[in-house]
């Protein structure tokens, strides 16, 4: 990384090469310059960023997750309006970050707001210049979407301020930027990073992918959340 703070991959230094992921390897022979693993990190979100259209990328280890905390970013409070079709981990999410859900039978395709917050939930669009600006825009790599690393995520933003702190609010609250010893853990965090292994897996299949593509989903991949028992009366 460009800080120069070497990333300890093993307790006892390095990890055998039997049982390492093969994706830095494959980074490395495409030309890529690899320093440290985490440099995949940097490499992946400036690509991500570059192609969606925003200033900053930062990535976590689910949509979900990248969603949650855009919540807290914002101290979401009181209700948050969203499609009654759509993945039950959205309303899911704004249950665990302290709101409640309020369901609107609404038509979609490939993303849709956390209103009355700028917080997209783009997981079914991955295509250039998908940004919406002023906005934390999520975006979901799971297997069946368009950068299908398996697990994983993005939120986009131009916001200087909101991208340090999802950075370290996504890694425990950690300022990668000081030694581990040496950081005073001023913030309190979440365990939701993307890996480095994860990340060098998005940039190889970033370039095979074409720059145009298709929503994978809209209302009509969903049932009524509305209905379910278990959002009604869904204060937590």
């Amino acid at each position: 990384m460009s800080n120069g703070i070497k990333y300890n991959v093993w307790p006892i230094g390095k990890l055998p090469k039997q049982w390492q992921r093969p994706e830095l390897d494959s980074l490395a022979k495409r030309g890529y310059h690899i320093d440290d693993p985490r440099d995949a990190i940097d490499i992946f979100e400036k690509k991500l960023a570059s192609y969606a259209g925003s200033k900053y990328a930062v990535t976590v280890d689910c949509c979900s997750n990248g969603l949650f905390l855009s919540l807290k970013y914002f101290k979401a409070s009181g209700q948050v309006t969203i499609p009654s079709r759509t993945y039950v981990s959205v309303p899911m999410q704004i249950l665990h970050a302290g709101c409640q859900v309020k369901f609107d039978d609404i038509e979609w395709s490939g993303i849709y707001q956390l209103k009355p917050y700028p917080i997209i939930d783009g997981a079914v669009r991955f295509t250039k210049n998908m940004y919406v600006p002023e906005t934390l825009h999520v975006v979901s790599f799971q297997i069946k979407k368009r950068l299908p690393i398996g697990r994983g995520g993005v939120i986009l933003t131009d916001d200087e301020e909101a991208y340090r702190w999802l950075k370290m609010a996504s890694y425990d609250g950690r300022d990668l930027k000081k030694p581990y010893m040496d950081d005073n853990f001023e913030m309190m965090g979440y365990h939701m990073y993307m890996t480095p292994e994860d990340a060098a897996r998005g940039i190889i299949l970033m370039d095979e992918l074409p720059e145009v593509n298709e929503d994978t989903g809209s209302r009509n991949n969903y049932s009524d959340l509305s209905s379910k028992s278990i959002f009604i009366n869904n204060d937590m």
